[in-house]
């Protein structure tokens, strides 16, 4: 048979349709992959298609996926198995959804680029879970310059400056807005590394002026840009535990860094454990009862935490946490009494 032009892609083209539309309850015959050859314009012998099928065969056990030859009443193939399990895709969907820092632009377009790892049919499950909730999203795109910026900054250890947002009151049609803080001075620190907490994406930073360790919501940054500067702080995150870090600051609001003792109620042994983790040494205080100690950031965040648990807990020690928390609840109060 003279060879078509476009033979040397037939190969291709039989793994691409596999890929795309076949998985363990979709399958495609011979019959129905030269059909689709043809349609491309790539003639197509039944024996030509069985080689190549077993050339991908041998071809996929070494790149993370498996072709199946499944006989019922019709001899089918298809994908059994892939790089990523629909499992797995449905977490990375979930991920890129639930991201507040992510526009809905973008989140789509991710969501394609992802649904292309599995077979149209699967893919159809992951774009169901596109609607699942309607989560608030950003609006601007420019975060993804401003990661990037900072990821270049960490590898070229070098400290950046940018100016730092925050939400305010206005007036017409633009009643909340965004304007720059300190009025517009520009913000300079030494980056060490990014985090995402509570579906922000944050930096943590080192600070040289206040020498301390800072936080910066990294959607609320603007025109960041490196500098010539080396950065500081190295000895800090020599010793720095981001996990460890994130406990301590609720919802990543500042605060001064505290330890303190808590006193919890034996049931609430789960809460502790998710919020400060199982490795989290407890002491036995009474029957009943049991006592941690734990760095946390004293802040109306943390505050509102150990409110949401009743008189499940208590905090012990140091006293000026004990005040600090009295003046909160007492603050909170007096909005309700006359």
């Amino acid at each position: 048979m003279a060879k078509s032009s476009r033979q040397k892609q037939k190969l291709l083209y039989i793994l691409k349709m596999l890929m795309e539309q076949t998985d363990e309850n979709h399958g495609l015959t011979v019959a129905q992959i030269i059909e689709q050859l043809e349609a491309k314009g790539i003639p197509a012998e039944r024996k030509s298609v069985y080689d190549d099928l077993e050339v991908l065969e041998q071809f996929g056990m070494s790149f993370g996926y498996g072709l199946v030859r499944q006989k019922t009443n019709t001899v089918t193939y298809f994908i059994g198995s892939r790089q990523f399990q629909l499992a797995e895709l449905k977490l990375l969907v979930d991920s890129v959804q639930s991201s507040k820092f992510i526009t809905a632009k973008k989140s789509h377009e991710l969501i394609t680029k992802v649904e292309s790892l599995a077979s149209i049919h699967e893919g159809r499950q992951l774009q169901r879970q596109v609607y699942v909730s309607n989560r608030v999203k950003n609006q601007s795109e420019t975060i993804y310059y401003t990661v990037d910026d900072i990821h270049r900054a960490i590898s070229e250890d070098k400290k950046i400056t940018f100016s730092y947002l925050e939400w305010a009151l206005g007036s017409g049609k633009d009643k909340i807005y965004k304007r720059r803080r300190k009025d517009g001075k520009r913000y300079c620190v030494s980056p060490w590394a990014l985090t995402w907490d509570d579906e922000n994406y944050y930096l943590v930073a080192y600070d040289s002026d206040a020498q301390d360790i800072r936080h910066y919501r990294v959607d609320k940054m603007e025109r960041v840009e490196l500098t010539s500067e080396y950065r500081d702080g190295s000895e800090v995150f020599d010793e720095f535990d981001m996990a460890l870090y994130s406990k301590s600051v609720f919802g990543m609001f500042g605060g001064e860094i505290t330890e303190v003792r808590l006193r919890f109620a034996n049931h609430m042994v789960g809460v502790v454990a998710d919020r400060f983790g199982k490795n989290v040494i407890v002491n036995e205080d009474g029957e009943g009862h049991f006592t941690v100690d734990v760095r946390v950031a004293l802040s109306p965040q943390f505050f509102g935490w150990l409110f949401g648990l009743g008189d499940a807990v208590q905090i012990v020690s140091p006293q000026n946490a004990v005040d600090m928390y009295k003046s909160h609840l007492n603050k909170v109060l007096s909005k309700y009494t006359g």
